[in-house]
């Protein structure tokens, strides 16, 4: 235990000077007084888009506006500093703050307890992101395959829009046991008590951001709804007519405290913050990464992950609750003109002083505003094309992505379920196509090179049989292998010699090694030699390890096909085991094969 201790205590430490690294590459281009004013810009452009945005997202997750300004007041900073990606905008995201809301409110009881869970994970998400960037786990990310993701990203969007629709129709109802069970009672409620001044506030915003977005893409256009539906609550008394309102907002920074660890609690949330862990960083690297392509920039995956986990980490200390990258504001930040981290920087330095001076002028912005601000960020989310696409390259992937999307809005409050399996199955159907891999007869073809005899309708040779297993050989499969190779000597009595292509073997396990060990000794009884061409390193090795070498002999391993060929057909018209014309008629022959000439003594063949 000690000894486990000092090295994450050293990596920790090591990690932390090591992650500074980009922050001081750019300090120094802040020199450039064009890099300087273009970050600034680009800063304060994101804030504007922020500020309201995040308090749309913290009400998402169940809590008042203004914890999502605190959630991004630090973390933008940090994760600037920290991070590997120079325009990447971290802060509160749509679909992170729907996986917090459903983890927390089957466990808070009362709001103080809701917010006290919040900051929790928070910190939860920050220490298992931190761990896997110290100690390179990253590539845990890749379990979530991209059919998993469009499932479960479809059926969180269409969960976020119609979680909205009581805020723009005016109506609340209390919540149901099952996600679907709710949006059945707001429908009714909707059909029956319909708030029209709230309607059209909210269409007010959405006509707002969507022509402003259209037209003027440089213009935030959220923020002019913002500040548009405020000033009309304002006039129009709105609040005093029954529409909803932000009503008050505290001023002042947020107090830095150390979050409460509620042990019970936190054995609770522990999947919800490794699935949140896994689905923000996949995220935020997914951004980094199209933002890297375009700016040619170098992007280390472990250390994004360190700069998004200690940006959870201050998120929790600084009261705020569970941040990512955010695809919409990271794409204004770029289009703005931002060359460095010094633009989040100013993000988070500008939402400071919002919470410092500025809060009091929001009392009246309208709550369907901020329903229509997440409907519009999360609208784009909702994707069929890439379903159909995966339809027609594979169908099996295109099954995961609808089978997620429906157990995630069946399972919904619950979507960690959903997503888990999600990624149970797609492991489970590449284990099931794995099982029965692509496994090829070859003979030559009139061009003279090696095809699939069944494909090109080719003729086969009744002393030789090559066979190409396109696939690693491991227990799902070893037994589709063997059952393969004693088709084939069923269909010919008189086979010689069986000839693996192993070229598509990248790896084999025990299972397989096992397999291969019993058919060796049954070939060998039957009379027939096992041989093995262009297998690669990794698998030589493999056979070493397992003794294989030795039982198969140096002999029977060839590089190329040919070598092994003329191995095989030297031995047949040296032992006189089938004509003598047969290796020149022989559909297997190549042209070129020097054992053509065996019978006029101009070359012995061999192994060459």
């Amino acid at each position: 235990m000690n000894n486990f201790l000092h090295t994450t205590l050293k990596r920790t430490l090591l990690a932390l000077l090591a992650m500074l690294v980009p922050f001081k590459k750019w300090i120094g281009e802040l020199e450039d007084s064009q890099i300087l004013k273009r970050d600034i810009i680009a800063g304060m452009t994101v804030a504007m888009v922020l500020i309201p945005q995040s308090m749309a997202y913290a009400q998402l997750a169940g809590l008042p506006p203004h914890y999502g300004l605190y959630a991004s007041f630090l973390p933008p900073i940090v994760s600037a500093l920290l991070g590997s990606s120079r325009q990447l905008q971290t802060g509160p995201v749509a679909v992170v703050s729907l996986l917090t809301a459903a983890a927390l409110e089957p466990l808070a009881t009362n709001p103080e307890t809701y917010i006290a869970y919040a900051v929790l994970l928070a910190l939860m998400v920050g220490v298992f992101q931190l761990l896997l960037g110290i100690f390179h786990l990253g590539e845990l990310v890749d379990f979530l395959s991209h059919p998993v993701v469009m499932g479960f990203t479809n059926a969180a969007a269409l969960i976020i829009a119609t979680s909205q629709l009581g805020k723009l129709f005016g109506v609340s109802v209390e919540r149901a046991e099952y996600y679907y069970e709710t949006i059945w009672r707001v429908l009714l409620a909707i059909s029956e008590s319909t708030h029209w001044p709230t309607v059209a506030m909210g269409l007010i915003a959405f006509i707002l951001i969507w022509y402003i977005g259209k037209q003027f893409p440089k213009i935030p256009g959220v923020l002019i709804a913002v500040v548009f539906t405020t000033l009309v609550a304002y006039v129009t008394g709105y609040a005093a007519s029954g529409g909803a309102i932000v009503g008050s907002i505290p001023m002042g920074l947020p107090n830095l405290s150390t979050p409460v660890i509620d042990w019970t609690t936190a054995s609770q949330l522990v999947s919800a913050a490794l699935v949140i862990s896994l689905v923000g960083f996949m995220e935020a690297i997914s951004i980094a990464k199209a933002m890297a392509t375009q700016t040619r920039q170098r992007l280390d995956a472990n250390q994004e992950l360190f700069g998004q986990g200690i940006s959870n980490i201050v998120s929790s200390f600084s009261q705020g609750y569970p941040v990512s990258g955010s695809f919409s504001r990271s794409a204004v930040n770029i289009n703005s003109g931002a060359i460095t981290g010094f633009s989040a920087v100013i993000t988070g330095l500008a939402v400071g002083i919002a919470l410092l001076f500025f809060t009091p002028l929001l009392y009246h912005l309208p709550q369907a505003t901020l329903a229509a601000i997440i409907i519009m960020a999360v609208i784009r989310l909702i994707r069929i094309k890439p379903i159909k696409h995966e339809w027609d390259v594979q169908p099996h992937d295109a099954i995961v992505s609808v089978v997620t999307f429906i157990l995630t809005i069946i399972m919904a409050p619950h979507l960690d379920k959903g997503m888990l399996i999600g990624v149970m199955l797609s492991l489970g159907l590449y284990v099931w196509r794995s099982k029965r891999p692509h496994m090829a007869i070859l003979s030559r073809h009139s061009d003279d090179t090696l095809r699939d005899a069944e494909a090109h309708i080719l003729n086969t040779c009744d002393h030789i049989t090559v066979l190409r297993f396109d696939g690693p050989l491991y227990f799902a499969n070893a037994g589709y292998f063997e059952d393969k190779v004693l088709e084939r000597l069923a269909v010919k009595p008189d086979l010689k010699y069986l000839l693996i292509d192993a070229e598509g073997i990248n790896e084999i396990d025990t299972t397989g090694e096992e397999m291969l060990h019993d058919l060796v000794t049954r070939l060998d009884k039957m009379g027939i030699e096992l041989v093995f061409a262009r297998a690669k390193a990794p698998l030589v090795s493999m056979f070493d390890r397992m003794h294989l070498t030795e039982l198969l002999g140096n002999k029977t391993q060839f590089r190329t096909r040919t070598k092994a060929l003329s191995y095989c057909w030297k031995n047949i018209l040296d032992n006189d085991t089938c004509d003598k014309e047969c290796p020149q008629e022989c559909p297997l022959n190549f042209n070129d094969n020097p054992v053509m000439l065996h019978k006029t003594g101009a070359t012995t063949g061999g192994n060459l």
